[in-house]
């Protein structure tokens, strides 16, 4: 008989699998889970060399999994961002702007890059380019909102070369005073093209630093409880070029969070070329289960593709790219590579779908994996269109941080169904949870969940009336064995049940009893990777490995402290909670309808 090199025992752990769905012990064994229930179970596996962790009660959950994340890209620049991720007032953020600016040497930037809404301020309101210049007068400094504009104080401005003469670029504008000069602000219109080279034109980190930048970026997701997700390239993320850090982490086994990777052209009007050209190197699930390619995208044509910034007019969606797109996509589905397609809008969804369909009819979609990411207002006709050609759906929480903006122009209505996730459950499509960061939203999945559960932004506002939301079970499975499905990887990733991968995040706080509000502070005190220790916090510390020293050392302080609930608030009790809510919604779910009492 196996024997466990560790045994979790009284805890609470959710595990999303097998015949319990709540069990209060697990063993683990050569990374994965070898048996899950009460500590008599997994007592029978018990050896002279197991490791054994009391889980004193605390709720453990399967490793969160984020189906659309930035992390390779992110990574890169961890260390040089200065985030204002749930910081709660303006002038606070401001101040932290000032200390870094003081920090932060020559020719190096201060950079604020997504992850926070003017909403969540105290103030309800942005910075002004006179509060940032104050803030920092000599520092160049780029404040990123949303993908619908940018702050650069006179500093950036003068180390991008802005002056009256740069013209605006395409679908972009440089915002002018009244002499005819720039301002400092960079609009999106409605492209963020113009933002991508803003960003680009700041100064990179050395090698070696970019190496413990990723790797304080990765400890920084599994202390959030995150043990997997699949990343979506980006912007300025080319292949191969910018994918060395990671790959000699795999290489040296020191990755902390599984990577299913899509490569994403960057050279509009060469796209079919790079697939060529990748089609010759690699293929798909080439590598591991620690770091694998997983297909092509977001971008598959630049022609084709639509945008985010709610405060702009929808766009053309194809503006004469449908054959240039059909070709691509027959390329790739030939070659059995699977694909995602950004898509914001359904106007954008319906014309890729007749291209696709076209595609389904000659080269054939059967068994091949492909999905749309982020569809917040995609169609219940659209829906079944997606489902009977085989695909799915990945949505982020960008209207967490943009829903505002969205009310204003589309109204409370339309609100309250952006994105429909209910239609997508009922109709049985695959559904992963995400959230787009590192330049839109926050990279916290505890603030994803919030906005799935509560339907309110970052800043309160009502989106989604109850009927919309989802419930907190639900939730999390969107987050761990629906996002799965987008890699691939469902067979073993994604619940704590015998035989699936030893991934799981011991959490600060009780997941399902807490009050709504407080989701979004919880943290993960222990994530364990593959049965291996890569975070530890509180009395688990001493059972994780320390993170390498920041470098470099003007780094900003990114994390942040785990919240601790006032006192009070509701906490769990294991015996007595009831929660009659905690069902999935999906037809073919086996713990449909079923109410879990603990």
């Amino acid at each position: 008989m196996a024997t466990a090199e560790l045994i979790l025992h009284s805890g609470k752990v959710i595990t999303l699998g097998g015949r319990n769905p709540l069990v209060s012990a697990l063993a683990l064994s050569d990374g994965r889970v070898l048996a899950a229930g009460d500590r008599a179970d997994v007592e029978h596996y018990r050896g002279p060399d197991t490791t054994d962790v009391d889980l004193g009660g605390r709720t453990v959950v399967p490793g969160l999994n984020d189906s659309h994340l930035h992390l390779i890209r992110g990574g890169l620049n961890y260390l040089m961002e200065l985030r204002w991720d749930g910081v709660p007032s303006l002038a606070d953020a401001l101040r932290m702007l000032a200390e870094q600016a003081r920090r932060t040497p020559a020719p190096q930037w201060v950079r604020v890059i997504g992850g926070w809404s003017e909403f969540q301020f105290a103030e309800r309101r942005m910075p002004t380019l006179e509060e940032i210049n104050a803030a920092a007068p000599d520092t160049p400094v780029l404040v990123l909102h949303l993908y619908t504009r940018a702050l650069l104080n006179r500093a950036a401005l003068a180390a991008l070369g802005y002056t009256r003469q740069t013209p605006d670029p395409p679908r972009g504008e440089i915002q002018r005073d009244r002499n005819g000069d720039p301002t400092g602000m960079l609009i999106a219109a409605p492209d963020a093209r113009i933002l991508y080279t803003a960003i680009a034109g700041a100064p990179k980190l050395p090698a070696q630093q970019q190496l413990v930048s990723t790797l304080h970026f990765f400890r920084e997701l599994n202390r959030l409880g995150i043990t997997s997700a699949i990343d979506a390239g980006g912007g300025f993320q080319a292949y191969p070029d910018d994918y060395g850090v990671v790959q000699r982490l795999a290489a040296e086994d020191r990755l902390t969070v599984r990577i299913a990777m899509n490569l994403f052209t960057q050279r509009p009007g060469e796209e079919l070329e790079d697939f060529h050209r990748w089609a010759d190197m690699t293929a798909p699930d080439a590598g591991d289960d620690m770091l694998r390619l997983n297909g092509v995208g977001e971008m598959i044509r630049y022609k084709c593709y639509d945008f985010e910034n709610f405060e702009q007019p929808r766009p053309d969606p194809i503006p004469g790219g449908e054959d240039e797109l059909e070709e691509a996509l027959g390329f790739l589905v030939e070659r059995r590579w699977p694909f995602r397609m950004h898509a914001t809008y359904d106007e954008s969804v319906r014309a890729y779908l007749d291209v696709i369909e076209r595609v389904d009819q000659g080269v054939g979609l059967s068994g091949l994996r492909w999905f749309f990411d982020h569809c917040e207002t995609v169609s219940e006709q659209s829906i079944e269109r997606i489902a009977a050609l085989g695909g799915g759906i990945a949505i982020q929480d960008r209207m967490a941080f943009a829903g505002e903006r969205f009310i204003e122009r589309y109204g409370q209505d339309a609100a309250n169904r952006t994105p429909p996730i209910q239609e997508m459950l009922s109709r049985g499509l695959p559904v992963g949870a995400g959230t787009d960061a590192t330049r839109v939203s926050s990279y916290n999945p505890w603030v994803s969940l919030y906005w799935l559960i509560a339907g309110r932004t970052v800043g309160g506002a009502e989106l989604w009336s109850a009927d919309r939301r989802l419930d907190r079970v639900e939730a999390l499975r969107l987050y761990t064995q629906e996002s799965a499905w987008f890699s691939g990887e469902q067979e073993h990733k994604g619940t704590l049940a015998a035989g699936a991968f030893a991934d799981l995040a011991v959490l600060s706080d009780d997941y399902l009893s807490i009050p709504e509000e407080h989701i979004k502070h919880i943290s993960s005190v222990l994530t364990i990777v593959g049965g291996r220790v890569v975070h530890g916090d509180r009395e688990f510390t001493e059972l994780a490995p320390p993170p390498p020293p920041a470098a470099p050392d003007w780094a900003p302080y990114a994390g942040t402290e785990p919240y601790v609930p006032p006192t009070g608030a509701v906490t769990a009790c294991a015996a007595h909670l009831h929660l009659p809510n905690l069902h999935s919604k999906r037809p073919d779910d086996p713990f449909a309808g079923t109410c879990f009492a603990f």
